[in-house]
C-alpha cells in the first residue's frame, strides 16, 4: 500500500506543478499590469478636474498593446477590470463626500464603500478587453482595429445594465465644441467611438510597422480626422437666420447657494427665501424696457419647497410674478399617489397660476429612492435618504409661445431624457440641478459635461441652473456662456432664440449608431467561435 502511494506521489506532484506553471505563464506580467494602470491613469487625467482631455486619444493604447502581445481573453478581462475599476474609483471619488460630510461616516469607511461601485462599473472595460483579446486571438493583430465597435457597445451595455453612463470616454471632450459635433449623429457614443478608433490605430502602429499595418492604421486615423473636421464644418455652415430678430424669451437664472444642512432655523429659512427673490428681482432689472416675455428659473434645491401645499409660498410667488410680469420655474416636492412625493419642476405664469408640472423620471439610487425591497432593509434606508416616486410623463412647459423641456439633476446623464423631451417638441432645454451635497469636487464640471452633450445631441439651447454651481448657458454647438463660480450666490441673464434646421439625426433616430456597433460586435465575437474551412 505504501509502495502504491509512493508510486502515485510523483504523478500528483507533477499535476500540481503543471497547474502552477500554467498559472504563472498565463498570469499578467509586471509589464501588463503597468499597461493596465497606465490606461487607468491616462483616463483619469483626461477628465475634470485634471482637464488633460487630449490624453483620452491615447489613453487606451497601453492596455491595447499589452492585450495584443499576449491575447488571452481571461487575462485581458482581469487587466481591463483593473484599468476600469481604478479609473472609475479615482474619477468618481466625490461620491464619498456626502457620506463623510452628511452621513457622518469615517473617511476610510466611505472610500472602502466606494470599492464595490467601482468594481461593478469596471466590468464593462473588462468585457471590452476580453472581447478584443478574443478577436485578436482569432484574427491576429489587425483585429485591434475593431476596438471602437466593441468599446461603444460596452458603454451602451453599461447604461442598459447598471443605469449609468457617467464618464463615458466621449465626455472627456465636452469642453472642445469642435471635437463633439458628431454627437448630433450618434450621441456621446460616436465621440467615444472616434476616440477608441484613434487609440486602436496608434496601438497598431506600435505593434507592427510593416507597410500593410501602417496603411490600415493611417486609414483609420485619416477617417477619424475627416469625420471630426466634416462634422465641425457642417455645424458652422448650418443656415441660421438673424438670431436677434428671433429672440423670444429673456431668462433670469439664479444660483442661491443654499447650504446643504438639513435643519435650518426659521430665520435662516426666511433669509434664504428672500435671497431667492432678491436675486430674481436683481436679474430682472437687466431686462427693463424689453417687451419680450420673461422667465425666472430657480434651481433644484435643498429648501424642500412644497408649492401645492404651502399657501404662504403661493401668495409670495403670485405677488412676485404679477408685479414683475414674469413666469417662474421652481423645484418643488409635490404629492404623488400612495402618499408618495414627486421631485418636480413647477411653472407659474405671469398671472400667478400653476400651468405645468414635470415630475422627475430618473431618480438617483440611494439618494432619492432605495432599490431594495422593504424586507431587505429598504424601509430603514429610505428613512435616511428619502423615498421619492418616479414620474412617467415627458411634460413640456409652455413659455412665450414655445415649449421648454425641463429635466432635473442627474437626468442630464441620461441621453434618452433630453432626446424624448426634444422629440415631444421642446424648443429649448432647461436642466435644474443641485450638486452642493458633493462639495467643491470634480463632479461640478463632470456634471456640466453631460449637459453639454445633451445640447449638441439634440441641437437645442440648454440652460443649466444650479443651486451652487456650475450654472451656464449652452448653445446647440456646445459653447458655454458665462459659467458661474461654484458656491457663490449669483444670477445670470440669458436670451433664448430660435435656431433654424436644428433637428438632429440623433434626436430622430436615437441610439441607432451604437445599436449597430453592438450588432457588429456580437457578429464579430460569435465569428471567433466559428471554424472557417482552410483556416
Amino acid at each position: 500500500m505504501q509502495e502504491a502511494f509512493a508510486a502515485d506521489q510523483p504523478r500528483s506532484t507533477g499535476w500540481i506543478e503543471r497547474v502552477i506553471s500554467l498559472t504563472r505563464s498565463e498570469a499578467p506580467t509586471l509589464a501588463e499590469w503597468s499597461g493596465s494602470l497606465a490606461t487607468a491613469i491616462l483616463l483619469v487625467l483626461s477628465f475634470p478636474n485634471f482637464d488633460l482631455s487630449f490624453l483620452a486619444w491615447i489613453s487606451l493604447v497601453p492596455l491595447l498593446v499589452v492585450i495584443a502581445r499576449r491575447p488571452n481573453p481571461l487575462r485581458a478581462l482581469i487587466l481591463g477590470w483593473v484599468a476600469g475599476s481604478v479609473f472609475f474609483y479615482a474619477s468618481c471619488y466625490w461620491l464619498t463626500y456626502s457620506m463623510i460630510h452628511y452621513g457622518g461616516l469615517p473617511a476610510w469607511l466611505s472610500y472602502l464603500l466606494l470599492v464595490p461601485a467601482a468594481l461593478t462599473a469596471g466590468i464593462f472595460p473588462a468585457l471590452f478587453s476580453a472581447g478584443i483579446a478574443q478577436l485578436i486571438k482569432r484574427w491576429n493583430t489587425p483585429a485591434i482595429l475593431f476596438a471602437p465597435f466593441v468599446w461603444a457597445a460596452c458603454e451602451w451595455f453599461r447604461l442598459g445594465v447598471i443605469g449609468q453612463l457617467w464618464n463615458a470616454i466621449g465626455y472627456s471632450q465636452a469642453y472642445h465644441p469642435s471635437l463633439i459635433q458628431t454627437a448630433g449623429w450618434g450621441g456621446v457614443y460616436l465621440v467615444g467611438f472616434l476616440i477608441a478608433a484613434t487609440n486602436s490605430a496608434v496601438a497598431m502602429l506600435i505593434l507592427k510597422r510593416n507597410w500593410r499595418t501602417i496603411a490600415q492604421a493611417s486609414f483609420v486615423l485619416l477617417a477619424a480626422l475627416i469625420i471630426l473636421f466634416a462634422s465641425s464644418l457642417l455645424a458652422k455652415l448650418k443656415p441660421v437666420t438673424d438670431l436677434r430678430s428671433h429672440t423670444y424669451l429673456n431668462v433670469v437664472a439664479i444660483q442661491p447657494n443654499v447650504p446643504m444642512s438639513p435643519v435650518k432655523s426659521n430665520e435662516e429659512t426666511q433669509e434664504l427665501i428672500e435671497r431667492h427673490f432678491n436675486l430674481s428681482a436683481s436679474g430682472l432689472t437687466h431686462f427693463q424696457g424689453d417687451q419680450l416675455p420673461r422667465l425666472v428659473v430657480w434651481p433644484e434645491s435643498p429648501m424642500n419647497f412644497t408649492y401645492s401645499s404651502d399657501s404662504t409660498l403661493q401668495q409670495v410667488v403670485q405677488k412676485f410674478v404679477k408685479e414683475n410680469h414674469t413666469s417662474l420655474l421652481l423645484n418643488s416636492l409635490e404629492p404623488a399617489p400612495n402618499d408618495g412625493g414627486f421631485n418636480s419642476a413647477v411653472l407659474i405664469n405671469e398671472d400667478g397660476r400653476q400651468i405645468s408640472q414635470y415630475d422627475k423620471i430618473r431618480l438617483l439610487p440611494f439618494g432619492e429612492y432605495v432599490p431594495l425591497p422593504y424586507s431587505l432593509g429598504g424601509s430603514l434606508i429610505s428613512g435616511l435618504v428619502g423615498d421619492f416616486t418616479a414620474g412617467n410623463k415627458y411634460t413640456l412647459m409652455p413659455i412665450a409661445n414655445h415649449r421648454a423641456g425641463v429635466f432635473i439633476c442627474i437626468e442630464s446623464a441620461y441621453p434618452s431624457i433630453a432626446r424624448n423631451l426634444t422629440n415631444e417638441g421642446a424648443d429649448f432645454l432647461i436642466n435644474i440641478s443641485n450638486d452642493g451635497y458633493l462639495g467643491r469636487t470634480a463632479v461640478m464640471r463632470q456634471h456640466l459635461a453631460n449637459a453639454v452633450f445633451r445640447a449638441v445631441e439634440n441641437g437645442r439651447p440648454l440652460l443649466r441652473v444650479t443651486n451652487s454651481g456650475i450654472s451656464a448657458e449652452i448653445s446647440p454647438e456646445g459653447n458655454i456662456t458665462e459659467p458661474t463660480v461654484g458656491f457663490v450666490p449669483d444670477a445670470r441673464t440669458w436670451s433664448v432664440s430660435d435656431y433654424a434646421n436644428r433637428t438632429t439625426f440623433y434626436t430622430k433616430h436615437g441610439d441607432l449608431f451604437v445599436e449597430l456597433c453592438a450588432l457588429i460586435t456580437s457578429v464579430l465575437i460569435l465569428g471567433t467561435f466559428t471554424k472557417v474551412k482552410g483556416v
